[in-house]
């Protein structure tokens, strides 16, 4: 054979190698591809199947919560357990209604009694605090003694009339005159305070003191006052002044002490309140 078929037969074969090599490749390339493809398709199924169970895994588990939670007839305190929250049957809605009446009307009851109790409780509070705060101590009744050692020489005469040497007639006397000697100590009447010193027009060198229970005592005919000054509290006995007779409406009278007594603003008889 020449030279020329023989190359031309060799690039042949090898030509022809060529082609093998490359189908070879292009069959594993497509084995390669489909191996790949159905794993991944495999891989898929088996996530879905996955994914379908835990799905049919949760509603079975929900089924049985259901299942667990629908009333037994086995046992009816189940069944009635469940019936309450979903609802009542008349007769059980009746006994309800009954048993919350019986409970508002209880319920009422025990208001009333607390509030009663309460009220109790208050009441106690209050009597308690009134007992409890400081009662104001009851004045004393006040008391008088005579001012001056001596005889009434003229008596309290408001409603009836007196002689008077002095004016030489018939007048009321509303005060007593008590017989001293001149000089002789005045003594207050009774507690008080001194309100007035004056010369009177009518009855001389005068003393009033105020006592408590709207009295007054007016010391009147002195012959002095300077024991005392106004507005000097004085006590029972306190000395004021001594007897005088400085009294113009009583000159022509022995020395004696003109006394007046009022009980708020109205003349009264010193003696009924003297002791």
């Amino acid at each position: 054979m020449s030279r020329e078929p023989r190359k031309n037969e060799d690039n042949a074969r090898g030509d022809g190698k060529l082609v093998i090599y490359i189908a070879v490749s292009v069959i594993i390339a497509i084995v390669i591809i489909s191996y790949i493809a159905i794993a991944n398709m495999m891989g898929a199924k088996r996530q879905e199947e996955q994914r379908l169970a835990q799905i049919e895994e949760a509603n079975k588990r929900d089924d049985e919560t259901i299942v667990s939670e629908l009333p037994n007839e086995e046992n009816p305190e189940d069944s009635e357990s469940v019936s309450t929250p979903m609802g009542k049957t008349v007769e059980e809605s009746n006994k309800s209604n009954e048993s919350n009446q019986s409970n508002t009307v209880t319920s009422s009851k025990n208001n009333n009694t607390t509030g009663s109790k309460q009220n109790t409780n208050t009441q106690a509070n209050n009597s308690t605090s009134n007992e409890q705060k400081p009662q104001e101590e009851p004045k004393k009744e006040v008391t008088f003694s005579m001012p001056v050692e001596g005889e009434i020489v003229r008596g309290f005469a408001k409603d009836s009339l007196v002689y008077s040497e002095t004016l030489q007639e018939w007048i009321v006397h509303q005060a007593i005159d008590i017989k001293a000697n001149s000089r002789d100590v005045v003594k207050s009447a009774a507690d008080g305070t001194v309100t007035a010193i004056k010369n009177d027009p009518r009855y001389g060198l005068t003393i009033i003191i105020e006592h408590d229970g709207g009295f007054k005592t007016v010391y009147s005919n002195l012959l002095t006052a300077e024991f005392v000054v106004e507005g000097e509290k004085v006590k029972q006995g306190q000395t004021l002044g001594t007897v005088g007779s400085s009294a113009t409406f009583e000159i022509s009278d022995e020395p004696h002490l003109h006394f007046e007594m009022l009980k708020d603003s109205l003349y009264i008889d010193p003696t009924i309140y003297i002791k």
